[in-house]
C-alpha cells in the first residue's frame, strides 16, 4: 500500500507536511480518543465557503435560494460519499472493533464525514487557498454537470408543492422505527396524504434523510397517479 503521503499526492495532488494530522483525519471516533471530528466540522466550514464562491461566479443570476439548492447538491452525504469511494478513503480508515465488523469502512455517512475531515487537515496543513484549489478540482465536473435549479428542489418541497397546487393538505411524518447506537442511528419513517390514500415508508441515517425517501416514493405514486387517464 502506498504511504499516506504518496496517497494524498497521487488523489488530491496534494503534498502533505504534517502526515500525523491526516493520520487523525482518517480516524473514526470508535478507534479512540484522538479522532476525526474536530478536522470534520472544520472541513465542513472550508467545504461549504469554497463551494458557495464557486457557485456563486459559475452562475452570476441565480438567486439565493437557487444557489443553496446548488451548493446542497454538491456537498450532500451522497455526494462526499461517492467521492470518497472514488479515492478509496475506505481502504485507508482507521475503525474500532465494532465499526469493522458492521462494515463501516463502507458507510456513506462515515466515509463522507472523513472526507470533510481530510479537507480540515489540509487546511491546517497548508493554507485556505491551497484547500481551495484541491475543492474546486473535485468539483469541476459536477459544477459542470449541474441540473437547472428548478430540478434541485427536495422531494419533501416537490410533493408539498404538488399537493398545495391542488389544494390538498400537505402530508404526515411518522417515526415508525429508530435503531442503532446514538451516535449512528439508523430512521425508518412513514409519509402519509391521507386524502388521496397515499403512503410509503424510507429509511436513512438521519430523520430528515428518511423523511426525503418516503415523500420521494409518495411523489413518485402521485405522479403515476395523475399521469393516468382518466
Amino acid at each position: 500500500m502506498k504511504t499516506l503521503s504518496q496517497w494524498l499526492h497521487d488523489t488530491f495532488a496534494y503534498t502533505c507536511r504534517d502526515p500525523s494530522l491526516f493520520e487523525i483525519a482518517l480516524t473514526h471516533r470508535s478507534a479512540g480518543s484522538a479522532h476525526n471530528e474536530r478536522l470534520e466540522f472544520l472541513g465542513d466550514a472550508v467545504l461549504n465557503s469554497v463551494t458557495a464562491s464557486l457557485l456563486f461566479h459559475a452562475f452570476p443570476n441565480a438567486s439565493e435560494g437557487e444557489l443553496s439548492r446548488y451548493r446542497a447538491t454538491l456537498v450532500s452525504g451522497e455526494s462526499l460519499a461517492a467521492f470518497a469511494l472514488v479515492y478509496e478513503v475506505g481502504d485507508r480508515l482507521h475503525l474500532g472493533q465494532g465499526e469493522l465488523k458492521s462494515g463501516g469502512f463502507r458507510r456513506k455517512s462515515i466515509l463522507a464525514d472523513t472526507l470533510e475531515a481530510i479537507l480540515g487537515a489540509m487546511y491546517l496543513d497548508s493554507d485556505f487557498h491551497t484547500v481551495s484549489v484541491v475543492i474546486e478540482r473535485m468539483f469541476a465536473e459536477r459544477l459542470r454537470q449541474l441540473p437547472e435549479s428548478s430540478q434541485l428542489k427536495d422531494p419533501k418541497t416537490r410533493l408539498q408543492e404538488a399537493l398545495q397546487s391542488r389544494a390538498i393538505a400537505i402530508p404526515e411524518y411518522t417515526v415508525e422505527t429508530i435503531t442503532g447506537e446514538a451516535h449512528e442511528q439508523h430512521f425508518r419513517v412513514s409519509c402519509r396524504v391521507s386524502a388521496l390514500g397515499l403512503i410509503a415508508q424510507g429509511e436513512g441515517g438521519s430523520r430528515r434523510a428518511a423523511e426525503q425517501a418516503a415523500a420521494e416514493d409518495v411523489f413518485r405514486q402521485l405522479q403515476q397517479a395523475w399521469s393516468k387517464p382518466c
